[in-house]
């Protein structure tokens, strides 16, 4: 169970796959934690699915409103144009840093890890990802494997990483271990 514990998931305005962001959501909700959506931009994000728009869903805060210090987890959703713009903000960089400097458990699927990339957050850990981005992590120093999830302990701080929407169920469940701990 996730009592008192509140969950941080950062999402571009545009872009995040929406079952990445509602299933990992609705298992924190479940296990009786506190998400909250974090983005660069207040309003609402738009969600898709794969490159069709999906639903909105409203920012809780932004990302300058917000610090690692202030969560007790992270969860990067996927989506291909999502990480990519989030690996652009350097705001965004610094507070999915903070999260491996503190040594907190952080979440991402599918596309997600490329914000990682850009963190530095990668070299030296054992993960997993959409299969195209298996180059990026490698050259990034990352040991990357073929599977539906890898929990990684080898760092700072828990990393929990998956493949694809088909892998959500494991994500979900790995996820929430480490956010309890």
């Amino acid at each position: 169970m996730l009592n008192d514990k509140t969950i941080a998931f950062l999402v571009a305005p545009e872009g995040v796959e929406q079952v990445e962001l509602t299933e990992p959501w609705d298992a924190v909700m479940q296990a009786r934690g506190t998400p909250r959506l974090i983005s660069t931009q207040p309003g609402e994000v738009q969600a898709f699915n794969h490159l069709d728009k999906a639903d909105r869903f409203p920012v809780n805060e932004t990302i300058d409103e917000v610090l690692a210090d202030d969560f007790d987890g992270l969860v990067l959703p996927g989506g291909v144009a999502n990480p990519d713009m989030l690996r652009t903000v350097p705001s965004v960089v610094r507070f999915v840093k903070d999260f491996f400097d503190s040594g907190k458990p952080v979440a991402a699927i599918c596309h997600a890890p490329w914000t990682l990339i850009e963190a530095d957050a990668v070299r030296g850990r054992t993960v997993t990802s959409w299969p195209s981005l298996r180059t990026d992590l490698r050259n990034a120093g990352a040991d990357w494997e073929d599977r539906e999830v890898v929990i990684c302990t080898s760092g700072p701080n828990t990393l929990i990483t998956s493949r694809r929407p088909d892998d959500l169920k494991a994500f979900c469940q790995a996820a929430l271990d480490a956010f309890s701990a």
